[in-house]
């Protein structure tokens, strides 16, 4: 099982310096990847009465390609992991080229964990239908894939339409790995058809069993070998170091290919200390 790190943006502001630090510490602690979440614009809660997301227009957010570019330069193995990119708010050939160019820029360090997001607010103010959001990002996956392989693609698709026109560069990952991050049996289902890997948003337990057997369901009804499906859980860390090593313990039981520890929420105010946490969970574990 690999073990890899959440970012707490949404606790470290804008500060380039501690992006910096960040990656370059937990890549000395042999942690193997750094997950980003994704969220371009926050809702205004005194515009959006009754907002009751988890987020709003205060809360920092990176944008996780463009950071990723900075990182690629500031780390030589981490892997550096959308969970996830909200895909169907946006252009589809602009994410192919954006992730082509981090994963040239990191010698192949991508993993593009993509989900169709719940906040609407967005999806109006980027332009795109925030109904269709579901059966766009299937078709959007496609041509990810095809952008990344193939020089010239011509795609003639229900929502995209690519006559003779291609990226270059090529990325180094043909085709970069594609993630789902899901919530409910739509998203399992089109992890199972289509995804390298998936995100459960939820611990072990009978709800995991329950959504992954919807996955492997899907992935054998589509030909494929659920055994080759990747899953990535996360273990939130609430204040107790030996908690968070038995989490962790408990994912690669489930047979978890991935495990991510996330310091947000926990209380903890600066860098140095959500840093701190991490260094004892990784004395505490076998990360290496």
């Amino acid at each position: 099982m690999q073990f890899g790190v959440v970012f707490p943006q949404t606790e470290l502001g804008g500060d380039p310096g501690a992006v910096r630090s960040y990656g370059e510490r937990v890549e000395e602690l042999g942690f193997k990847h750094l997950l980003v979440y994704d969220h371009v614009l926050g809702a205004d809660p005194e515009v959006h009465t009754g907002w009751a997301g988890p987020y709003n227009v205060h809360t920092t957010f990176h944008e996780p390609l463009v950071m990723f570019g900075f990182l690629a330069a500031v780390t030589q193995s981490l892997e550096l992991v959308t969970g996830v990119l909200i895909l169907p708010q946006r252009q589809t050939a602009l994410v192919a080229k954006q992730a082509a160019e981090v994963d040239l820029l990191s010698s192949g360090r991508l993993r593009l964990g993509v989900g169709i997001g719940w906040n609407a607010v967005e999806y109006e103010a980027l332009g795109e239908d925030f109904g269709n959001r579901g059966r766009r990002s299937s078709e959007q996956i496609e041509l990810l894939r095809r952008l990344w392989t193939e020089p010239t693609v011509n795609f003639d698709g229900k929502f995209h339409t690519v006559t003779g026109a291609g990226l270059a560069p090529l990325p180094v990952q043909r085709p970069i790995p594609v993630w789902i991050g899901a919530a409910a049996e739509p998203g399992y289902r089109r992890a199972g058809r289509l995804a390298d890997g998936w995100f459960p948003m939820m611990g072990p337990g009978p709800k995991l069993d329950e959504a992954r057997a919807v996955v492997e369901r899907a992935a054998v009804e589509a030909g494929r070998d659920p055994a080759d499906i990747g899953m990535e859980g996360r273990v939130n860390f609430r204040g107790d170091v030996a908690r968070a090593v038995d989490e962790l313990a408990a994912w690669g039981d489930t047979g978890a290919t991935h495990v991510s520890i996330n310091t947000m929420n926990a209380g903890l105010a600066t860098l140095d200390e959500h840093l701190t946490v991490l260094e004892d969970i990784a004395a505490q574990s076998a990360i290496r």
